[in-house]
């Protein structure tokens, strides 16, 4: 039912990363992606978040086109030119924001930063892991925020942190811990200068805002600059966008964000319910990420969840997080031309 992520990794050393943004052709202009150019930055003015231009798509779009298969190149370029979260790892987590905000901050754009680290994360499922423990976690936070500094970037806080103390996932004996540490998490990024934080809630299919609303209040929403939906999930941006709704008017007006990444089709709804999350097929990519929105509450539209990158290991997929080519290219040549 929800949909699952792995954790990032940072696809260049962190000291070349503002060298790798050169040599691709990205600038601070506002020209979008021209076919068989290099990856470079779409118009700020719609899409003022990041693309990097050694993610996993890139590099797949030069294989291809290195194969001399300039067809499957196309359609992976697709989701290469637009910008994706960047999923940060707990390893060196400070080297990491730093990498990226640099070289965001080297376009003239925002880097959209995805945080997944929170203890017993996922119930121990396909992305199960996270901290070892509150003071480690702890740590984790310090690290990213010392590396983001003043540049700007959008934090997404936690995919499913909070649903999962909602839906019996997460044991009782977790659940203060878990408060604090995102109010931890919200209070130690909010305070950067150029850094907004978005804290998770759900998706417009788990169930209903009257069931996270306190929950979201207590692991700190109202310190927030708002909250994410459909992360990693399918939902309709109209359902997210009315999910979304009634769960701002709940939380004191908060605007916010909606991962449409994969939701160009709408949810799976054949075979198993309890795996209609996972690697779904028929699905395609969903509203290209801007700022420019269908309404005043939603702050933008970002493919938090990277397409291509798959949910674990159920339809054939590998390990949550890593690169399948195959599902990649069905996403795209399944989603209608721009």
């Amino acid at each position: 039912m929800y949909g699952r992520r792995g954790a990032g990794r940072l696809r260049a050393p962190v000291a070349a990363l503002g060298a790798a943004l050169l040599i691709a052709g990205c600038s601070s202009g506002d020209d979008a992606d021209e076919p068989g150019a290099g990856i470079t930055q779409q118009p700020k003015g719609a899409d003022p978040f990041w693309v990097n231009p050694d993610s996993n798509a890139a590099d797949q779009v030069a294989a291809y086109e290195k194969d001399g298969k300039q067809g499957e190149a196309d359609e992976i370029r697709k989701i290469a030119a637009y910008p994706t979260g960047e999923w940060i790892s707990p390893e060196n987590p400070e080297d990491q924001a730093r990498g990226f905000t640099e070289a965001a901050a080297e376009a003239d754009r925002t880097a959209l930063l995805v945080l997944y680290n929170i203890p017993h994360r996922d119930c121990g499922q396909y992305s199960g892991g996270g901290a070892a423990d509150g003071n480690a976690y702890r740590s984790f936070i310090d690290g990213v925020a010392a590396g983001i500094e003043s540049r700007e970037a959008m934090v997404i806080l936690e995919p499913d942190a909070v649903l999962h103390l909602v839906d019996g996932c997460t044991p009782g004996k977790f659940h203060e811990e878990r408060y604090d540490l995102l109010n931890y998490a919200i209070d130690k990024l909010g305070a950067l200068p150029a850094t907004k934080v978005y804290l998770d809630a759900g998706n417009a299919g788990w169930g209903h805002p009257d069931q996270i609303f306190d929950p979201l209040n207590r692991a700190g929403i109202a310190q927030a600059d708002g909250f994410s939906v459909n992360v990693s999930n399918f939902y309709s941006t109209d359902d997210s966008i009315a999910y979304g709704k009634e769960l701002s008017a709940k939380t004191g007006d908060k605007p916010f964000v909606i991962d449409t990444s994969r939701n160009g089709n709408g949810p799976y709804t054949e075979g198993d319910p309890n795996e209609r999350w996972c690697n779904p097929p028929g699905r395609a990519l969903g509203e290209t990420p801007t700022t420019k929105t269908a309404d005043p509450l939603v702050d933008a539209y970002v493919w938090v969840k990277r397409p291509g990158e798959s949910d674990g290991e159920c339809k054939g997929g590998p390990k949550a997080g890593e690169w399948w080519p195959e599902y990649a290219k069905k996403l795209a040549e399944a989603t209608a031309p721009r």
